[in-house]
């Protein structure tokens, strides 16, 4: 049975290596360190995350809908999936943050309420 890849430890939360590989059809063994990518890093959590928002293309209300969740759990969600594969964020009161709110709630991505709140929410 195969078992899916921990990139995490389960002891102390630190980085996994690999230190084997198998080849499944005539058993060679390879050895040393090998790296995993940033994805293997993300909780199982957020990886099935990242697929949604990777399949809906970034849609915030379809993947409300598809989650169940709301626009800030989808942020939330989205904003560590961001952090954990090391890549800087932008913060909620950057200018062309309003612009994005806008445009979200034009093409029918946001409801008038979750728009008013997030803007509301603008520095």
């Amino acid at each position: 049975m195969k078992k899916k890849l921990l990139g995490l430890c389960p002891v102390c939360d630190n980085r996994l290596i690999i230190s084997e590989l198998q080849c499944t059809d005539c058993k060679t063994k390879i050895q040393g360190e090998f790296s995993l990518s940033k994805f293997d890093y993300l909780s199982s959590e957020e990886q099935d995350f990242a697929l949604v928002f990777l399949k809906n293309a970034g849609n915030i209300k379809q993947i409300e809908k598809e989650l169940n969740i709301s626009y800030p759990t989808v942020r939330k969600m989205l904003d560590s999936v961001i952090h954990n594969l090391g890549f800087e964020q932008t913060t909620i009161s950057d200018p062309l943050t309003r612009t994005k709110v806008l445009e979200m709630l034009k093409d029918d991505e946001l409801s008038f309420e979750e728009a008013e709140q997030m803007l509301k929410e603008i520095k």
